[in-house]
């Protein structure tokens, strides 16, 4: 029997993390094997399902301005917050339903204040897949005054390294912005910078992560908000160092594999704890996006669209990861 630690990324558009987990878990029970599910994120979206999933949901302001129904997390006095769910991209329909000048990160300031009203003493912020380039001034005027946030822990779980003025170029277009409004949203994120420098005294730039968002780390920092590793955190929370001690082999895997991957994302972050625990780790994508950096030593890559070709893949990435690990496990032990 061999011991398999599962813990995937999201497959972005097709299949969440804890679906993907579960496919493998059951196969690996099948064939005898012993599991532990340990779906993962990195501070995009996924992150509160990798926390636990939603036990509350309050109605908050979309990036445009309409109401949603955003889910969030209280357990212990720790709320977890997915930003996305509040002023996320999908909430307008993605990039051609936007309006990238105007997307406001308000909603997640409202569930960060419902957060602390309710009791919650350390506040959890997942960033990723927002709508916004508003440098999270949208956030801090729902949260103001920022007294109310005294004795709380803010830790601002990012997926990215950008830096904040950085954002406007890198990810408004993929947010609907034209070449015009990206130069807009930059120019306007360089003055909100000198603004958050001359009331708060932090200097935004000089932070690495301040640009995840659009921007909203970056403000969030500005009333006393720790930006770290959003893998790092989820980790943490989730006791993957635990897990990999008794473990034989280590599964992770996502939608896309490149560069990106192994700079604070899941597969890179999982590998690289693999390694450093001296456990194989199996890397099942959707896709791999050449070039490469250097792998993690005990790293093995397996793409399921040249296995099973894109529709499949797509279709069922669950069920052909579970059969690319179950493959894996039946060729190591010849």
């Amino acid at each position: 029997m061999v011991r398999v630690v599962i813990a995937p990324d999201k497959f972005k558009g097709t299949a969440g993390a804890r679906a993907v987990a579960r496919a493998v878990a059951d196969r690996l029970w099948e064939l005898g094997h012993d599991s532990v599910e340990v779906p993962m994120a990195d501070g995009g979206e996924g992150f509160l399902d990798a926390l636990g999933g939603a036990n509350r949901t309050t109605t908050v302001t979309g990036p445009l301005g309409e109401p949603v129904e955003a889910g969030w997390r209280l357990a212990r006095r720790v709320a977890v917050i997915e930003m996305a769910a509040a002023s996320g991209l999908h909430l307008v329909g993605g990039a051609e339903g936007n309006d990238p000048v105007d997307a406001s990160t308000a909603g997640t300031g409202e569930l960060i204040a419902v957060a602390v009203q309710s009791g919650a003493r350390r506040v959890l912020v997942g960033v990723g897949g927002s709508a916004t380039t508003d440098g999270g001034l949208g956030a801090l005027k729902a949260l103001h005054p920022p007294q109310r946030l005294r004795g709380v822990e803010l830790v601002v779980a990012c997926d990215v390294r950008t830096r904040f003025v950085e954002a406007a170029t890198v990810f408004a277009p993929q947010k609907g912005a034209t070449p015009a409004q990206v130069e807009l949203l930059r120019r306007r994120l360089e003055r909100l910078a000198e603004v958050y420098r001359a009331e708060s005294g932090v200097d935004v730039e000089a932070i690495e992560g301040s640009g995840a968002a659009g921007g909203l780390a970056g403000g969030l920092a500005t009333v006393g908000a720790e930006l770290v590793s959003g893998f790092e955190v989820v980790a943490e929370e989730v006791g993957l160092d635990e897990a990999l001690e008794a473990a034989d082999l280590v599964v992770t895997g996502e939608g896309f594999l490149d560069e990106e991957s192994f700079a604070g994302k899941v597969v890179g972050g999982v590998a690289s704890m693999a390694a450093e625990a001296g456990v194989p780790c199996l890397a099942v994508v959707g896709e791999v996006v050449h070039p490469l950096p250097p792998l993690p030593p005990g790293l093995t890559v397996v793409s399921l669209t040249d296995r099973f070709g894109a529709e499949q893949s797509m279709a069922r990435p669950g069920r052909c990861m579970a059969e690319v690990v179950a493959d894996h496990l039946a060729a190591t032990a010849r």
